[in-house]
């Protein structure tokens, strides 16, 4: 395992030179705070952010994704197929990527990429990546990754992690993805007392962490002794199903497929969506299983802290970002309802 360490000073230089072989993502301060998407041409990835408001998904999952074009005008050859859009091969890195959003990736990753079935188009991003993580010293208050099986420092999906260390950046470059994105930014290697200073900094961070979750009991519970409590319409009183937490989740994956006709020209695109939604569950019959909000309230609920957990026995699918939290108009907290489903105690 290799050590590195770059000067805050050298970090814009760095940057640029690896632009010349690597797409970069990163986070970017804007009007609103910072946010992390794909950067231009001579930007640099702000590592002194304390967190971007929408989801990093986005880089393996684009909001919106041109899959198809097409031509409906018969007087054109291939007209009415579908032609897959070019796909640009350019090696990409996430810089700065916080720890617990790199375990969101490889949450996204058990829907994507299963054995019997592969996204072509979440793949060839996913297998194209590489994230440099950016590990927190400072978690915010609604933080609770600790809680969820990742954390602050968490080097288990990165290629590398870097901590802030003062005048410097420190990390280590964890895996061969790792090794040719830090030669291609001319990292320097740096000496054997960085591993310790990492290690320090991780207890630090981890101890600022007070929020804290627990899902021991709910997993033992069956499917229907939650699915049929009787506070989920307390819990989603408040909700107006606007989709925000769905939205700023790092670990929401549902999207829909539209076509897109202007004149004699379409494509077909792939759009993230929202269970939160009133279209989202209605059948083609018109039937909708989930008419009412508190339904599609539950829904959520189940699925990020039941379904998944039940389905794949790997923890709960949330990364304890905290997003969702600060971010709920009607201020609902996942925190407390996952206590709440915790403490349910199903009559018997």
């Amino acid at each position: 395992m290799k050590m590195i360490s770059i000067k805050k000073s050298d970090w814009a230089g760095a940057m640029e030179k690896v632009q010349k072989s690597y797409r970069l993502a990163g986070p970017v301060k804007e009007k609103k705070g910072h946010t992390f998407r794909e950067l231009k041409d001579g930007e640099t990835p702000d590592l002194e952010y304390s967190e971007t408001r929408m989801s990093v998904k986005e880089v393996v999952l684009p909001q919106s994704e041109v899959m198809f074009s097409y031509s409906l005008d018969e007087n054109k050859e291939g007209h009415h197929i579908l032609e897959e859009v070019p796909f640009d091969e350019t090696p990409r890195a996430a810089v700065g990527i916080r720890p617990y959003d790199a375990k969101a990736v490889e949450i996204l990753k058990k829907n994507f990429i299963t054995d019997d079935y592969k996204d072509p188009y979440f793949e060839r991003r996913y297998e194209n990546l590489t994230l440099v993580g950016m590990a927190e010293n400072n978690p915010s208050p609604v933080n609770f990754s600790t809680s969820c099986g990742t954390g602050p420092f968490d080097e288990s999906c990165l290629d590398i992690i870097l901590a802030d260390a003062g005048d410097n950046y420190i990390g280590k470059v964890l895996t061969e993805k790792g090794e040719k994105f830090a030669a291609a930014a001319g990292f320097a290697e740096g000496d054997s007392g960085i591993e310790a200073k990492i290690a320090e900094l991780k207890e630090q961070a981890e101890g600022k962490i007070k929020s804290k979750v627990s899902f021991d009991k709910i997993e033992k519970m069956t499917i229907l002794d939650l699915y049929e409590a009787p506070f989920w319409e307390e819990v989603a009183f408040a909700c107006i199903n606007c989709g925000t937490c769905t939205y700023a989740c790092p670990t929401c994956w549902c999207f829909d497929i539209q076509d897109e006709v202007k004149g004699k020209d379409g494509i077909r695109m792939r759009n993230w969506d929202t269970c939160m939604s009133e279209v989202y569950s209605v059948h083609t019959t018109g039937h909708d299983p989930r008419h009412e909000a508190w339904q599609r309230t539950r829904n959520r609920f189940m699925h990020k802290l039941k379904y998944y957990l039940d389905k794949y026995e790997d923890g709960i699918m949330c990364v304890g970002c905290g997003r969702c939290v600060s971010q709920c108009p009607v201020n609902i907290d996942i925190r407390k309802v996952c206590q709440q489903m915790n403490d349910y105690e199903p009559s018997k």
